[in-house]
């Protein structure tokens, strides 16, 4: 990957130098007539692009490099999309294992006429984590006495599953927006705060739903990314695989367990996420009686619920419905 991506940086050093500063977006933008004077935003994932997109409106040029319905997990940018990286005014990502492509990037890039937000560095984050019956990435069991001393902990990188966390990261975004584009501020600053209250109202609509529920334990027959929402809910969590691994396929015991555990503990739903195929779920779901239900982990969003319109918020809506049969 890492001398792929240098491949294609020399190439493009002097393709970048000759392009225009309004190179044309790589990937799906949202803007409108008259775009050349407007802020250029370019966004990793769907998260930060919607993000961006409620607070700036039609103030801004926003891209989302991943597109609606590829795998995040093994994006790769194309030359056109580093070149609009390159032009942006800002570039926001993430700061983990989905975008690690980034640092290669920008490392051999000019930065001086752009400005790099990165989510992580928003919230306080907590270490990606192997709970009992989850089967750990096949290079991390080979490799794990070893790595444990070598390596850093793995920080999860899905810091905007949890409301309270996605509301740090939009003001933030709002304040690095109003620095970059001061004669846009105050639309900044208004959109910001009616975007907060929709958030609030999110993060209190989950806590209603979770305090006056039966159960606190939720069942994801998939990969989970939703560390940081079970953290902030007070939330017990199974799961098939950690949030960033690459695996789709569970062994025979890692799906015992699961079967097990919704047996023992009557659970009525077990969740997979979105454009997951669902598989392992239904497997579960069948030997057990649950329900499978999609938890939305917002990584990204299919062709066409982008079409659609969805939101962070109206998906995040679907899960508070969710989540009330699944913990009652």
């Amino acid at each position: 990957m890492k001398k792929i991506i240098a491949c294609l940086l020399a190439v493009l050093m002097l393709v970048v130098t000759f392009s225009a500063c309004g190179a044309p977006a790589a990937s799906t933008s949202a803007s409108s007539a008259g775009g050349s004077e407007k802020l250029s935003v370019v966004c990793t994932n769907f998260p930060e692009y919607d993000f961006v997109r409620q607070i700036a409106g039609s103030k801004a040029d926003i891209t989302m490099l991943l597109k609606p319905g590829a795998e995040s997990h093994s994006y790769e940018p194309a030359p056109q999309d580093i070149i609009t990286i390159q032009n942006s005014d800002l570039f926001v990502y993430v700061g983990g294992d989905s975008d690690a492509w980034v640092a290669d990037v920008l490392s051999s890039m000019d930065q001086s006429k752009m400005t790099v937000f990165k989510l992580m560095d928003c919230v306080d984050l907590v270490e990606e984590e192997l709970v009992e019956g989850m089967q750990p990435e096949a290079e991390e069991s080979e490799s794990s006495t070893q790595s444990e001393t070598e390596e850093a902990p793995e920080m999860d990188e899905h810091v905007w599953t949890a409301p309270a966390n996605a509301m740090k990261i939009v003001q933030k975004l709002s304040d690095t927006l109003c620095t970059l584009d001061s004669a846009n501020q105050d639309t900044y600053k208004a959109n910001t705060k009616t975007y907060l209250a929709q958030l609030q109202k999110l993060d209190d609509d989950f806590r209603q739903v979770i305090d006056n529920s039966k159960r606190k334990e939720i069942i994801v027959g998939d990969r989970f990314p939703f560390r940081y929402f079970c953290e902030e809910y007070g939330l017990t969590y199974y799961a098939a695989f950690p949030g960033c691994s690459t695996d789709t396929e569970a062994d025979a015991s890692t799906v015992a367990f699961l079967i097990k555990k919704v047996k023992e503990d009557q659970i009525p739903v077990v969740f997979h996420i979105e454009l997951s195929n669902e598989q392992m779920c239904d497997s579960i779901c069948e030997a057990t009686g649950a329900k499978s239900e999609l938890l939305n982990a917002v990584h990204n969003v299919s062709d066409s619920d982008f079409k659609a319109g969805v939101t962070y918020v109206s998906l995040m809506e679907h899960n508070v419905e969710v989540l009330k049969e699944a913990l009652n």
